[in-house]
Formats: structure tokens, C-alpha cells, sequence
């Protein structure tokens, strides 16, 4: 399932990175950060709950997931 993923945080290339490193480690695929956007978009079949406590444990804050 493709999910939108707004984050807060995100501030540099490295936080891009850390982004994209949690979202595969959960499973993802065909994964999207856009740090001016401050979004993720990945095919990810991983709960919700699951993705914001990963990407918490990263110091950033999930602001809202949606299915796209």
C-alpha cells in the first residue's frame, strides 16, 4: 500500500537519509523524501503505529499518514 508520510523535522540530506533507512528496515519500497516538502511517500505495508515510533526513535515527529 502506498502511504504519504508528513514529517516534521527533517532539516538536512542526512535526515533524508535516516528517513529513507527506517522506511526500508520496515519493509518499503518505491520510497519518495522530500525534505522542502517535508514528506515521505513509500509502498509500505508496515502499520502505521510501527512507522511514527521508527521514525520517532530518528528524532522526527509524524505529523499524519495517509493512504495514497
Amino acid at each position: 500500500m502506498k502511504k504519504h508520510i508528513e514529517i516534521e523535522g527533517m532539516s538536512c540530506e542526512h535526515c533524508v537519509k535516516a528517513v529513507k533507512n527506517v522506511l526500508e528496515e520496515l519493509g518499503g519500497t518505491d520510497i519518495t523524501v522530500d525534505l522542502s516538502g517535508g514528506f515521505a511517500e513509500a509502498e509500505i505495508s508496515a502499520d502505521d503505529n510501527k512507522i511514527i515510533e521508527a521514525i520517532a526513535e530518528e528524532e522526527f515527529e509524524v505529523v499524519k499518514i495517509e493512504n495514497i
